[in-house]
């Protein structure tokens, strides 16, 4: 295990002083160090499966610890997006709020110390408010009070996150199963590097299905409703979660999201409006999505794809709830259907359906942790001679993207069948 370890960590560290030069690092190097970093991880699960033997949970914190650590001296790669949580902390913290005005009513203005105008020309859609929720809006707002202007803060405010999340799925599953998700390359390239704030939102979801098992349900539905006020991602679960709950329960729910955002709604906004542009206008490495649209209005196809989200969930929510003891939702099939019919399917929104894929394996969940990287090979990241717009991707990234995912399902029903059948001639005899 330390061996395993310790070939990733050095893998890590090449990853990390690739990232820390101004500009990009080349995408053939940066695959060839994601495979250096997962290949080896998914081959130790599957030795200590056939083996049957034991994770060392000390080993597996270390080494997932040290990948974290890695990141944070690197920094980010292919990503911008924090220069927003920078200048959303410094808006909360001097503003009282990060919503009600756009970036872009800030490039003139001289009241805009130098550090934040820095940050401020490096916001992307600098014309929209901010998309992000309250409760990430306060991690934002600590980090700019611990150190203004600084992404290691927040990567170091998330790493810790992440951390909390490792030890929350040692209490939901086994330490072989926590291992492919503590030193899983998406995750550590997600948070660690690149400071996406999911693990926020994940880590008060967890522990809500903690608390919900053991049947503490004021803590649960508080918990749901902070996980909602970091995401909306939080929702696909919390109705499930709340499902054998009271009725002062979903109302301990509603009244937490409704006190998160009643604040800013009163003083100018929140990031709801944001949310509805980018629901309705964007995509970007989509799958149903960018079929649909191919023959039909963008609209209608949102509109089709959304219906055809609720009836699957629906369709589950029904059996989860008349099953007669508490359960943990099948997150992985729920956000990865939710993925599947999604307009946008970015790399990082993966962080909310792993943890569920590292309690239920499956070989497609890990597949598509590794494949989705692949939606990195963008005009912006490819020569300029390709041809290609900025979030432009080429035809053969998304075939080979979602041919490995599809192939991975495949291989995993045709492994679910033959073990029923396997089953059925057991009982037989």
């Amino acid at each position: 295990m330390n061996a395993v370890g310790l070939f990733c960590a050095l893998g890590y560290l090449a990853l990390a002083l690739l990232a820390r030069p101004p500009g990009e690092p080349e995408l053939g190097q940066f695959f060839a160090l994601i495979a250096w970093t997962g290949l080896p991880v998914f081959g130790l699960y599957l030795y200590a499966v056939r083996q049957d033997g034991p994770i060392s949970i000390s080993r597996l914190f270390f080494w997932a610890l040290v990948f974290r650590l890695c990141g944070l001296f690197g920094g980010p790669l292919f990503e911008d997006d924090f220069f927003r949580y920078l200048w959303d902390g410094y808006r909360f913290a001097t503003a009282g709020t990060p919503y009600g005005a756009a970036p872009e009513a800030f490039f003139v203005d001289p009241a805009v110390p130098a550090a934040f105008q820095a940050v401020l020309s490096q916001v992307n859609n600098p014309d929209l408010e901010t998309i992000y929720a309250p409760v990430t809006q306060f991690v934002f707002l600590l980090a700019y009070w611990l150190r203004p202007a600084s992404l290691e803060m927040v990567q170091f405010l998330l790493i810790l996150a992440d951390l909390a999340v490792i030890a929350l799925l040692l209490r939901l599953t086994s330490p072989r199963n926590v291992l492919l998700y503590a030193w899983c390359p998406l995750i550590v390239k997600e948070i660690a590097f690149t400071a996406h704030p999911d693990g926020i939102g994940l880590v008060l979801l967890l522990a809500a299905i903690l608390l919900a098992r053991q049947e503490r349900w004021h803590g649960s539905a508080l918990l749901l409703g902070l996980a909602a006020g970091a995401k909306v991602f939080a929702l696909v679960l919390a109705p499930l979660l709340l499902a054998r709950a009271r009725l002062v329960h979903w109302l301990i729910f509603t009244a937490t999201v409704a006190a998160l955002y009643a604040p800013f709604a009163i003083t100018g906004g929140t990031d709801l409006n944001s949310l509805a542009i980018f629901a309705r206008e964007w995509e970007f490495n989509s799958a149903l999505f960018g079929l649909l649209a191919a023959v039909m209005d963008r609209f209608d196809a949102r509109v089709v794809l959304g219906l055809v989200f609720v009836a699957f969930w629906i369709a589950y929510a029904r059996q989860y709830v008349s099953r007669g003891q508490f359960e943990i939702p099948r997150g992985d099939w729920l956000f990865g259907a939710l993925l599947l019919v999604s307009p946008v399917i970015n790399p990082w929104y993966l962080i909310w359906l792993l943890p569920f894929a590292a309690i239920y394996p499956s070989v497609w969940a890990w597949t598509a942790s590794l494949a989705v990287l692949l939606s990195y090979i963008t005009g912006i990241n490819l020569p300029t001679d390709a041809g290609l717009q900025a979030y432009e991707q080429p035809l053969w990234v998304r075939l080979l993207e979602f041919g490995l995912i599809g192939s991975a399902l495949v291989l995993d029903l045709r492994r679910r069948r033959n073990a029923t059948i396997d089953q059925g001639a057991q009982e037989v005899k």
